[in-house]
């Protein structure tokens, strides 16, 4: 091993000049490379990465004085979705459903989300608008969708735990709503449901 070394040391040594010489006294200029370009975020990263930050607040230092806000930015930025018309109709919907126009409302949400299969806060409203027509296990399928798409959905959690209401599951209903405050602890209204089956069910 140390023969080999000594070998291409000399080697190296005995080429060095001839290299030099071949080389020129003044070596051209080594073009710059170009800045890499940003790849811009897609809307739906940007929505992501703003619900991650949002949902950070709600457990960080100071969160229950900031929460009210923090909900609020929550549900706008689940309203959101790179179609415009997308919103629109979820507006729609949204508005029919208030008025009690149920099968307008319906039929506005069916044809959104065949359209944006993808966008969580729509099945969110069908849930909603098959649990006031007491279509409960539609409403739950809804509810499985919203939470595929976004986990944390509390409001779906907490729509969950109304439906097991319902359907007279008391159990299920509690570990609903003990999962919709682990992912926001300030809503007073599910807060009060869990206190009060807690008081029923002490085993829980």
């Amino acid at each position: 091993m140390k023969a080999l070394r000594t070998t291409a040391l000399i080697l190296a040594l005995a080429t060095a000049p001839a290299a030099a010489q071949d080389s020129p006294s003044d070596p051209a200029p080594q073009a710059t490379p170009a800045p890499a370009r940003k790849i811009a975020k897609k809307p739906a990263a940007i929505r992501a990465e703003e619900l991650d930050r949002l949902f950070g607040m709600l457990h960080g230092e100071g969160a229950e004085a900031r929460a009210a806000n923090v909900e609020k930015r929550i549900w706008a930025t689940w309203g959101r979705n790179d179609s415009v018309t997308a919103e629109v109709l979820l507006s729609q919907a949204t508005k029919a459903m208030n008025a009690e126009e149920f099968e307008t409302a319906e039929m506005i949400l069916d044809r959104l989300l065949k359209a944006r299969p993808e966008y969580a806060e729509a099945w969110n409203r069908r849930a909603t608008l098959n649990y006031l027509a007491k279509r409960y296990a539609k409403a739950l399928a809804d509810i499985d969708k919203v939470l595929e798409l976004e986990p944390r959905h509390f409001g779906a959690l907490a729509g969950r735990g109304m439906i097991y209401e319902a359907e007279g599951k008391p159990d299920e209903a509690l570990a609903a709503y003990r999962e919709a405050l682990s992912m926001n602890p300030f809503m007073a209204g599910v807060k009060d449901k869990v206190q009060l089956l807690e008081k029923e069910r002490p085993e829980l």
